[in-house]
């Protein structure tokens, strides 16, 4: 399916969602390199916001492009990770010139945006979906580490409930490529910075319980992350953290962007859909994380939220 699409295409371009995380950049990175090994004849180019350096490790990150520096027209771009395509962002442009659009996703809110599409919720990522369209056979080491770090993140290093049986013999195949997996998972998954441990010491110590204590929520302003010297690509980990919280069942978080908005990101344990609460603001993702952007006072975007999981608590 994918691989056919390639192999009809001259030119071929690569999009993931803005602020992109492990899996958006590991299945963007992993299908970059396999098609830089296997059809050396395409041109491609990949294009996505700049990583958090802890994923600057994969081969060829020093190719992304970070603008549409000309608007070309591909024979073939695909679409990685993205519920819609406003979630591609500066790359949008380039995806509604392109003469046929694929899209890869796993987001249960995905819209079906794309000419293809392959759209999976039920599996664990992207990177996931991407290993099961290339040829095993064919994929290097360094397209394995790619994927393997995409899955690694989207599972909360195979802990989220949308890890499968097949996610994990998947993952067991990577590793056989001879990966270096306790250096991915520590390096890109667990290592924080010390501004990054002290802007989530600041997230923890502001949170707050609702609804007798089944929910979690905290704000980061962006004062403070000014004061804290880090960027929202840094923040990564503060929700999930929340998460734990014992007796918790739906953690939100909130981080102001410059504009005023607040991106808000939610993660639930057992009873919540929260790509359903996401939708009614825009946003999507899937049942037990999802996201979007609001503008409002934080406190009345929590009171928001709160209101549509009362429904479902």
């Amino acid at each position: 399916m994918l691989l056919d699409a390639i192999s009809k295409a001259g030119t071929i371009a690569l999009g993931g969602h803005v602020r992109p995380d492990g899996d958006c950049a590991g299945s963007c990175m992993g299908l970059y390199n396999y098609v830089r090994e296997n059809f050396p004849e395409k041109e491609i180019d990949v294009y996505l916001e700049e990583l958090p350096n802890t994923l600057k490790f994969m081969k060829n990150t020093d190719k992304i492009r970070h603008e549409v520096t000309e608007e070309k027209t591909y024979d073939l771009f695909i679409a990685l990770d993205c519920g819609d395509m406003g979630r591609l962002g500066f790359s949008a442009v380039l995806f509604k010139k392109a003469a046929v659009r694929f899209c890869v996703d796993h987001h249960v809110s995905n819209q079906s945006f794309a000419d293809q599409n392959y759209i999976m919720p039920d599996a664990s990522s992207t990177s996931e979906l991407i290993y099961n369209l290339l040829d095993y056979g064919k994929m290097s080491v360094e397209t394995a580490e790619c994927l393997y770090t995409g899955m690694v993140h989207d599972t909360g290093v195979f802990q989220y409930s949308c890890t499968s049986r097949k996610t994990m013999e998947i993952a067991g195949k990577l590793i056989e490529k001879g990966i270096n997996f306790p250096k991915i998972v520590d390096e890109t998954f667990f290592t924080k910075t010390y501004n990054q441990n002290r802007i989530m010491g600041l997230a923890l110590m502001k949170s707050v319980l609702h609804l007798d204590g089944k929910c979690i929520s905290s704000v980061i302003t962006k004062q403070e992350m000014e004061e804290y010297d880090v960027l929202p690509k840094h923040l990564d980990g503060i929700v999930s953290q929340l998460r734990v919280t014992k007796d918790v069942e739906v953690a939100i978080f909130l981080y102001e962007l410059e504009d005023g908005e607040f991106k808000v990101s939610t993660r639930s344990k057992e009873l919540v859909d929260l790509s359903e609460i996401a939708v009614k603001f825009d946003g999507g993702g899937h049942v037990r994380a999802a996201g979007f952007s609001m503008k409002g006072e934080p406190e009345q975007i929590i009171e928001a939220i709160l209101e549509e999981v009362k429904k479902q608590l």
